[in-house]
């Protein structure tokens, strides 16, 4: 469901700002698909580096993307390129009607 290391969720906030303009979605409408606060998704994008928050939240926030057919890639993961990323899991998949960046 999303990168795990040691048994925890994964991403930086970069990855999660490509992830939401991929789709072309703004906080608002992030906020509205995974169920959480704007000031929420603001402070996980603010992060300097790895997203931080509880986890029920970034399971939220990984399952949304998820369902919008967004992939993380995770350092070393298989990938044509190295480093962290993501990416549509089916190039055939829509985006958002109505969203914006």
């Amino acid at each position: 469901m999303g990168i795990r290391s040691r048994g925890r969720l994964m991403f930086t906030a970069a990855q999660l700002r490509a992830a939401r303009v991929l789709l072309g979605i703004d906080q608002r409408q992030l906020a509205e698909m995974s169920g959480l606060s704007v000031p929420t998704i603001q402070r996980m994008e603010a992060s300097e580096t790895m997203v931080r928050g509880n986890v029920d939240s970034l399971v939220k926030l990984i399952a949304a993307f998820d369902a919008a057919g967004i992939e993380m890639i995770d350092e070393g993961a298989a990938s044509t390129a190295q480093g962290r990323g993501v990416r549509l899991k089916n190039p055939a998949v829509k985006i958002i009607p109505g969203a914006r960046a």
